[in-house]
Order: C-alpha cells, then sequence, then structure tokens
C-alpha cells in the first residue's frame, strides 16, 4: 500500500489549504485514516482522526478550524485547514490502517509528507 499526499504550500496566516492524500495498491479495506504533522525541533502529534464510521477526532489545537474526511471508493482522505496560523506549520503525514490483498491482518500505512508553511 503506497501512500501519495499533496497539497501543501506557502499560504498566508489566516488563509486556507486543503491536503489530500490518495492510497494505492492492492487494498482490501480501510479501517482508519489520520493525519499528523510534525514542526521543526517537535515531536510527531496526531491532529485530526476519522474512522470507518466516519467519526472524527481532532487535536485541540485544531478544533473548529480543520476538518478530517474521506472518500472510500477512492481510497482517499482530506484535510481542509482554515483560519491557518503560523504555528500550524509544519510537515503534514497522512497515515491509515489498511489490509491489503494476500495479508490476514491490517497494518499502520505512512505517506510521505507535505510541506505546509503558514506565514506573512
Amino acid at each position: 500500500v503506497q501512500l501519495q499526499a499533496s497539497g501543501g504550500g506557502l499560504v498566508q496566516p489566516g488563509g486556507s489549504l486543503s491536503l489530500s492524500c490518495a492510497a494505492s495498491g492492492s487494498i482490501i479495506s480501510i479501517n482508519d485514516w489520520n493525519w499528523y504533522r510534525q514542526a521543526p525541533g517537535k515531536q510527531r502529534e496526531l491532529v485530526a482522526a476519522i474512522n470507518s464510521h466516519g467519526i472524527t477526532n481532532y487535536a485541540d489545537s485544531v478544533k473548529g478550524r480543520f476538518t478530517i474526511s474521506r472518500d472510500n471508493a477512492k481510497n482517499t482522505v482530506y484535510l481542509q485547514m482554515n483560519s491557518l496560523k503560523p504555528e500550524d506549520t509544519a510537515v503534514y503525514y497522512c497515515n491509515c490502517y489498511a489490509k491489503k490483498g494476500g495479508s490476514a491482518w491490517f497494518s499502520y500505512y505512512w505517506g510521505q509528507g507535505t510541506l505546509v508553511t503558514v506565514s506573512s
């Protein structure tokens, strides 16, 4: 299973950006999708999560500003980021808990990361 994230870039404070992450390969099922981020000098943190029932969870720092969604038909997850702040600057990584063809188990898979820079 390969994850390809896209949508990062430079945006001014207060602006919006949308990230997407598509999974490819012999995918049988994707349970959970997550977005993490890692700012320079900081540990990677969970930003948003969505499970197979569509239930979402957010870090307190992004509640009310970020929205995670998924398109199961496209094996894709999205992160809509509004009212961006300089402290949102980080590399954003997508992550999924999926089962691939030929495997009896679910495993975690990571995307390559996409840089989001919030600056004037």
